[in-house]
């Protein structure tokens, strides 16, 4: 495996961060590491590609802010609004590069985008006004851009989504519950991006408290908790954590080392 960089795009729940009309301590604070935006990711490559996990409604700002201009593929973990509805801004990459973007996830979940967003996927004819992406169903560990990339099967609530893993690391968000044999999908990981919605406990998601119980069963030496709400106010929750669990936040760059996956 080739060294990747992967950038924490956003950090934030459906809601982000501040909410709407909220005006709590969070939601206040000056700090731009509580400055959440909708959840997803950025995986560069050492040989150039960028993999794009989810298409928050925000991509279009996180794009800007973080100068990308290239999106070569994108996994989707699942279908809602905030890990989704920023599929049209795929236009902006396949305008510039005259590129069809693969897109891959659940088999379920790429028809419901195709049920949405058909105009989006189509066949390059010329013409870069719209997004034009391909659908890939994914089940099994396939090979993109010369790596193996495993869908871990993870329940969110009473759907079944993808999180994934690439090398010693993995992205596992919207999650309520790993199966066992997901678990052992995840041995042996340097770095670990890990679901934690709020203090609370929550129907469909992972609270604090579970977080740190998975995280520590998960044993990677290095997680990086994600996909917050306003509940969860960054320096606060830093002091809480052990070192080798810390908070993401937006634009935070991790560098994942070579290493194999056996």
């Amino acid at each position: 495996m080739q060294s990747l960089e992967l950038t924490i795009l956003g950090a934030g729940s459906s809601a982000g961060t501040p909410v709407v009309g909220c005006y709590c301590q969070t939601c206040l604070s000056i700090n731009p590491k509580n400055k959440r935006t909708r959840c997803s990711s950025l995986i560069k490559f050492e040989s150039g590609e960028h993999i794009l996990i989810d298409t928050s409604p925000d991509l279009r700002f996180q794009s800007l802010r973080e100068s990308i201009t290239r999106i070569d593929a994108v996994l989707y973990t699942h279908t809602h609004a905030d890990h989704l509805h920023g599929i049209d801004d795929l236009r902006a990459f396949c305008q510039l590069h005259k590129i069809q973007i693969p897109i891959f996830g659940k088999k379920e979940a790429l028809d419901h985008i195709a049920l949405k967003f058909g105009y989006a996927l189509s066949e390059p004819k010329g013409f870069w006004e719209m997004p034009v992406l391909k659908a890939i169903p994914v089940q099994d560990p396939f090979q993109l851009f010369n790596e193996n990339v495993i869908p871990i099967p993870v329940l969110h609530g009473r759907s079944e989504i993808y999180g994934y893993r690439i090398g010693n690391f993995a992205y596992l968000t919207d999650v309520s519950q790993i199966p066992d044999n997901s678990l052992k999908l995840l041995d042996g990981l340097e770095i670990l991006f890990l679901d934690c919605l709020r203090l609370k406990e929550h129907p469909t998601h992972i609270n604090l408290e579970q977080s740190l119980e998975l995280a520590n069963q998960i044993n990677a030496k290095k997680t990086y908790l994600i996909h917050m709400t306003h509940d969860l106010e960054y320096e606060s929750l830093k002091k809480e954590l052990p070192d080798h669990i810390d908070v993401g936040y937006d634009g935070l760059k991790i560098t994942i080392n070579k290493g194999l996956y056996v």
